[in-house]
């Protein structure tokens, strides 16, 4: 007689698995991509020993002691804090002998693993030939490329969301509670280093079959969960981001041309459903590329929070949708081989001289070492610095000798005594006699053009400037003007 089994207990059955190469393939899928990646972030990593002003924020919170970094977490930046812990750690213990390199090489590796887990995911999915080209297309996206040389957390972030998408397609097959814990674990790892990962859960929530939703669900409200302290948290700290604008054309256009890309990508492969407890790679790849942004960008059109690279990881989507599609057109064979092949070297000498160029110290919106040699240029003479707005200080924060031996004019109490990022500025009614009282002041502010704040300490910097100097001489370097402001007859 035959046996009926528990409805409890029952399972769809396990689909067979995705036919996998042995021998020396599968090492060599995933370990080109690793050393391609590892190659071009050490290629010109340091970029002449220029820093920019977010490095410059990594580097100096990093270094702070752990006390005075907590208190200024408190203030700002705590959507940062574990990456900063996490940098803490590595300058205490190898700081002192390299550190513009440990401040970027965490983000170098973290983005070779990154190329090499997504190769694994589209060897699983999809097989060696799209795990291979997926893994080197991903290492030579200009976006790729920028973040995996720089000292902030984007790279890190990236990286643990392909290694969650690589656990969710294991934890879909398994089933089991400890694969779910898992996947959880990983992307709650990649939420609490900055939390707009979260956005990552939305593309995998199109991505999972309807056979474990409820499994996902768990999981996914674990994760929830455990970011929710963090959210409360930097909500009371929204003045972080205020400099954000509304979505400019061009980022409008950039995220259209990516999303565009993958779709179309994806509408070369298979894209059906695949059935019981397997995900697809059209079904993971296309709402990783085609989701994160755009729902950030929606939402700037109410509060601004559109920044690239804080969904750096839908790259990772774009990457395997393109190389899964290059491997079917490359085994298509005739005309369609050909024209792969001619698109693919057209794609290499295109992203050539932007690979050339984002290795330079003008490839990045400021060069905070460049500021400093023309501010010990024109301090000569100087009894002062003013920093217009006062969040510019941060270019002083790396070298501060820099400014040694000329007085802070608007400052109140510095980054670290403060607790704060930038330090705290003295009101308009102090900073106007002190700037009277000084003869030659060193003036660091934005490039012409930039908005002009509405803060009563910024006004009576511009008016007393205006009323009681003269613009001596001014020299322009990338992403700052260093100035020179005397008494009239003065200069």
């Amino acid at each position: 007689m035959a046996t009926v089994q528990s409805p409890r207990t029952a399972r769809p059955p396990a689909p067979p698995a995705v036919p996998r190469p042995t021998g020396p393939v599968p090492v060599l899928v995933v370990l080109v991509p690793v050393l391609l990646s590892l190659a071009l972030g050490l290629w010109g990593v340091r970029r002449g020993g220029s820093l920019w002003r977010d490095e410059v924020v990594t580097y100096d919170m990093a270094r702070r002691p752990l006390p005075d970094l907590g208190r200024a977490l408190e203030h700002a930046d705590a959507v940062h804090g574990l990456y900063y812990l996490l940098m803490h750690g590595l300058f205490r213990a190898f700081g002192a002998a390299d550190p513009l390199l440990v401040l970027r090489l965490p983000s170098v590796l973290a983005t070779a693993v990154a190329a090499g887990l997504l190769a694994l995911l589209g060897l699983r999915l999809a097989g060696p030939g799209a795990g291979l080209l997926a893994g080197v297309v991903f290492g030579m996206l200009p976006p790729v490329q920028r973040y995996a040389q720089e000292g902030r957390s984007y790279a890190v972030v990236c990286m643990l969301v392909v290694w969650a998408s690589c656990l969710l397609v294991r934890a879909v097959r398994l089933g089991t509670g400890r694969a779910w814990a898992g996947y959880a674990g990983v992307l709650l790892g990649a939420c609490l280093l900055h939390e707009f990962a979260v956005l990552a859960l939305l593309a995998h929530a199109v991505a999972v079959p309807r056979a474990v939703r409820r499994e996902w669900a768990l999981a996914a409200g674990a994760v929830i969960v455990g970011i929710t302290p963090l959210t409360v948290c930097s909500m009371r700290q929204t003045e972080q981001v205020a400099w954000i604008g509304g979505p400019g054309s061009g980022a409008l256009l950039g995220l259209t041309g990516v999303t565009l890309l993958g779709a179309g990508c994806a509408a070369l492969l298979p894209g059906q459903r695949t059935p019981g407890r397997t995900v697809g790679p059209v079904a993971l790849a296309l709402p990783l590329c085609a989701l994160p942004g755009p729902l950030l960008m929606l939402v700037s059109l109410v509060k601004p929070l559109y920044v690239d690279r804080y969904v750096l990881y839908g790259q990772a989507g774009t990457a395997l949708l393109v190389g899964a599609a290059l491997d079917r057109l490359l085994r298509a064979g005739g005309r369609l081989r050909a024209g792969a092949v001619l698109a693919a070297l057209a794609a290499v000498a295109a992203l050539l001289p932007v690979t050339l160029y984002l290795r330079t110290p003008d490839s990045r919106l400021d060069n905070v070492t460049a500021v400093a040699t023309a501010v010990r240029s024109a301090g000569e003479g100087a009894d002062g610095v003013l920093y217009l707005p006062g969040r510019r200080r941060v270019w002083s924060l790396v070298d501060p000798q820099a400014v040694h031996g000329l007085r802070d004019l608007a400052l109140e109490r510095a980054p670290r005594d403060s607790g704060t990022l930038y330090g705290t500025e003295a009101g308009p009614s102090v900073i106007r006699p002190r700037l009277l009282a000084a003869r030659r002041i060193v003036v660091l502010r934005d490039p012409a053009g930039q908005p002009l704040g509405p803060d009563p300490r910024e006004a009576v910097k511009r008016r007393v400037l205006s009323a009681a100097f003269k613009e001596c001489g001014t020299r322009t370097v990338r992403g700052a003007r260093v100035s020179v402001y005397a008494r009239p007859g003065r200069c």
